[in-house]
């Protein structure tokens, strides 16, 4: 049996959803693939709170894989990110008010980690599905990479037997209807598919060829 966590955010910059939560909740009401336990968990948008949420949800529950899931504005497709950096860097500041300014995510860490998702086998199952899908190699430094770094930072430090990594959804179409400027946006159905899909490739292939340390 394989246990997979997969997180989602709260709503933030004004907006009334965040997609990733829409879908994750969703996603846990899904049979999932034979072999697989799903737990899920929200995190705030928070630098700090969403960190030890994070970390508190791994080391009570114990999982095999944690799949981190955000919402990225602007992105058409569903995109598997695959490096973390160590940097936060943030344009708005956080839900609580936060606003780090070229800082370092984790004082002393090095400069990336890389997903140990199988991110090309992910794309291709997405894309097979008819789901836009692609490789990222940046995922900002906002709390989504921050998140991610600090996920990744675990596994090297504390969690080597875990397996992890970042998620970015697209908006969903409820939050673009009306506006003249209107970003990309996908079906609620569409993310969440993809993220069931991301769950059983990921539990099935295990970690990617390439080494995914720290760089």
């Amino acid at each position: 049996m394989t246990r997979v966590l997969v997180t989602a955010f709260e709503p933030f910059g004004g907006e009334s959803v965040n997609p990733s939560q829409q879908a994750v909740r969703l996603l846990a009401e899904l049979a999932q693939a034979p072999g697989v336990e799903l737990m899920t968990a929200v995190l705030p948008v928070e630098f700090v709170r969403a960190v030890e949420l994070l970390q508190e949800t791994v080391e009570a529950w114990q999982p095999d894989l944690v799949i981190c899931t955000g919402e990225a504005s602007g992105r058409a497709a569903v995109t598997v990110e695959r490096f973390a950096v160590n940097l936060d860097d943030a344009a708005i500041p956080d839900n609580a008010g936060y606003q780090p300014v070229e800082e370092p995510a984790v004082v002393g860490g090095p400069v990336a980690y890389a997903s140990t998702l199988p991110v090309g086998a992910v794309v291709e199952a997405l894309l097979a599905a008819g789901i836009p899908a692609a490789k990222s190699s940046t995922a900002g430094t906002y709390v989504c990479n921050h998140v991610f770094y600090a996920l990744m930072h675990l596994i090297a430090t504390r969690q080597p037997q875990l397996r992890g990594g970042f998620i970015h959804v697209p908006y969903v179409h409820e939050q673009v209807l009306g506006r003249s400027d209107a970003p990309p946006s996908l079906s609620l159905a569409s993310i969440t598919e993809a993220l069931r899909l991301t769950v059983e490739v990921s539990a099935r292939e295990g970690r990617p060829a390439v080494s995914a340390g720290a760089a």
